[in-house]
């Protein structure tokens, strides 16, 4: 019982949808890189790389916040007592090693390249996190991260396509940080926070937000405008533009942090079904 126990705060802690998610946009690195479904070793090592990688930084963003968490969120595996600040090193530390073994056999570049994503994850946890933009441009760079660590996965660390894809998930997620900063201001005041929202106002946030994701949709018809990408593509993105045009237009308009996070969420959600719907064509083609 006590080890069942433990195992259900290791997941909890560990939070595998978004790592998953994370593995999900190295797949379609690769498979953007190749114009082909990648071979099984190179989505497994890939997938596995960042999946490790990405879970170590969320159980070492839940052990730098802990007395955070004592007050705002006591029934988290740390502070709830269910593991303890030694065995979230421990299971960080486990985490990268599998990560960077699986990066390593990939390759030199590949191995080089998670050593990147990893000190950039622990300097974010460590001094970042209430860096305002500084912290905000380290994880949406980490974001990026995964499409370029597809394209060094399968040998195309310079395929513009990739390069593309990754510059609009680093927009996307750069305009959602600011944006979160914007619905978070009251609780970021009391932990002394550099945010965009706390310097230069929620208002600004939010058009600093919004712009991004304009630049977001402008950035897609790239891959059509050059013909890189053909009719699936500019269907899917069209569908994936009208969402986040949309739910951004409601995230100027929200008067509240729950309306605010609402529009946010539809955001993300159009960003996320545009990309399973341009992988899953991708494989069926």
């Amino acid at each position: 019982m006590r080890s069942a126990k433990k195992i259900k705060a290791i997941i909890q802690i560990f939070r595998p949808e978004l790592p998953f998610a994370a593995g999900i946009c190295v797949i379609l690195g690769e498979l953007i890189a190749l114009g082909r479904f990648p071979s099984a070793h190179q989505v497994i090592l890939g997938f596995t790389s960042v999946f490790f990688i990405s879970g170590s930084a969320l159980v070492l963003n839940d052990y730098f916040d802990l007395e955070v968490d004592r007050v705002n969120m006591p029934e988290r595996p740390l502070p709830s007592g269910s593991l303890s600040p030694t065995e979230a090193l421990v299971l960080t530390g486990a985490a990268i090693a599998i990560g960077l073994v699986a990066s390593l056999w990939i390759g030199v570049p590949a191995f080089l390249f998670c050593v990147l994503a990893c000190t950039v994850g622990i300097l974010y946890n460590w001094k970042f996190k209430e860096a305002g933009l500084a912290g905000n441009l380290m994880v949406s760079s980490s974001v990026a991260f995964t499409f370029l660590f597809g394209g060094i996965a399968v040998g195309e660390p310079w395929n513009k396509i990739v390069w593309c894809f990754a510059a609009m998930a680093f927009c996307i997620d750069l305009g959602e940080e600011i944006a979160g900063d914007a619905m978070d201001m009251e609780g970021d005041k009391k932990r002394d926070s550099k945010s965009i929202a706390i310097i230069k106002g929620r208002k600004f946030a939010l058009a600093a937000s919004s712009s991004l994701f304009g630049l977001v949709v402008l950035l897609s018809f790239i891959p059509v405008t050059f013909h890189w990408l053909g009719t699936s593509y500019l269907l899917m993105i069209f569908i994936t533009d009208i969402l986040i045009v949309v739910f951004t237009i409601r995230l100027l308009k929200s008067k509240t942090p729950r309306e605010g996070r609402s529009s946010m969420r539809g955001i993300y959600l159009g960003a996320s079904v545009g990309m399973l719907a341009f992988l899953a064509g991708q494989i069926m083609l």
